[in-house]
């Protein structure tokens, strides 16, 4: 029988309270915080039945606020880099927060990872809302956001839909640091990562798209399961330290099969399904110094992101997939699903 508990909040230094709510149906089981929507852990079994937190996160919202990893949170306005933090659109141009070399990233500094949202348990999971102000980071519009975790059998379901008074960009994504073998582990190297997509975006020196090219026989192809260990060998990841990459789903928009994260050592599999054109995939390659669950001090490698998502700076960039740019009477949808099981 699922069950959902309030647990004690957590006092926000900068004033007020983060609420947390559990949500366990028997297999899964999440803890959710009003900072930032972030899951602060995700219980799922082993090939043994043992069930273990497979997120990597903090024990207080000064550390939340401390780190600059995005650790569990929704990452918005606007995920992933929108290249010198401009857009153009209908005559308008906009300057947004930059906050990653010349970059706008995942929002701005005060993205929506460090707003207080509201927060209601539904009969199966928790629903989150959050209102945008107008110029907020420097996005145009007024923008509300609603924000669904929900647990169905052995999957998280993760709905989000976004509305604006006037014509702006929205990518919103999850960004929890998975480790399949418990939080406590040290390294991602022995995971296994298997992806569907064809194609992936080739970047520039800061991070933005230039191309779009085929996986096939290029470092990024990962068509079979591939140990996180080669992230450290193949001379096209070496600029970024590993993955952190996107794929282009090409999906129109519907719910098709990303691919599927495993760990040989505890037989834990996570399958991804998105109907958002891309997927960021990022080795957790500069996690190095966040302080952690426990005051540890986490390592560059300890987990792996799995980001569903518009493509980045495709505000800027017509030819990218998706339909980026959101206008007033329109919504915004994004839905994708994190099926676990064992092996």
């Amino acid at each position: 029988m699922l069950q959902i508990t309030t647990l004690e909040p957590w006092q926000d230094p900068r004033g007020g309270w983060v609420e947390r709510i559990r949500v366990d149906n028997g297999k899964v089981a999440i803890e959710v915080l009003s900072l930032g929507g972030i899951i602060n852990a995700l219980w799922t079994e082993d090939n043994q039945g043992q069930r273990d937190n497979i997120v990597l996160g903090c024990d207080s919202v000064s550390d939340y606020l401390n780190q600059p990893a995005y650790l569990g949170a929704i990452a918005g306005r606007y995920s992933n880099r929108i290249a010198n933090g401009q857009l153009q659109y209908q005559g308008n141009h906009y300057q947004l927060d930059i906050n990653q070399a010349t970059n706008c990233l995942h929002g701005g500094a005060e993205g929506f990872h460090l707003k207080h949202w509201h927060m209601q348990a539904l009969e199966d999971g928790v629903r989150l809302t959050l209102d945008s102000p107008d110029g907020d980071m420097g996005f145009p519009g007024n923008c509300t956001v609603q924000l669904d975790y929900r647990l169905a059998d052995n999957s998280l379901l993760i709905e989000m839909q976004a509305s604006v008074d006037k014509a702006c960009p929205i990518s919103l994504t999850q960004h929890s640091y998975f480790n399949l073998e418990g939080a406590d582990s040290l390294t991602n190297a022995a995971h296994l990562i298997q992806v569907d997509a064809k194609q992936y975006l080739p970047m520039n020196e800061v991070g933005i798209p230039t191309s779009i090219a085929a996986t096939t026989g290029s470092d990024l192809d990962l068509a079979q399961a591939t140990a996180f260990a080669v992230q450290t060998h193949r001379p096209a990841l070496a600029a970024t330290n590993g993955f952190d990459h996107c794929y282009v789903l090409n999906n129109a928009e519907q719910v098709c099969r990303f691919g599927c994260l495993s760990s040989p050592k505890t037989g834990r599999t996570m399958t991804i399904y998105t109907n958002q054109p891309g997927v960021q995939l990022y080795g957790a390659n500069f996690l190095e110094g966040v302080k952690g669950f426990d005051g540890r001090i986490y390592q560059s490698h300890q987990a792996v992101c799995i980001e569903p998502q518009m493509l980045p700076d495709s505000p800027n960039q017509a030819v990218l997939p998706g339909k980026p740019w959101i206008e007033p009477g329109q919504v915004y949808r994004h839905v994708s699903r994190y099926e676990f099981g064992v092996i």
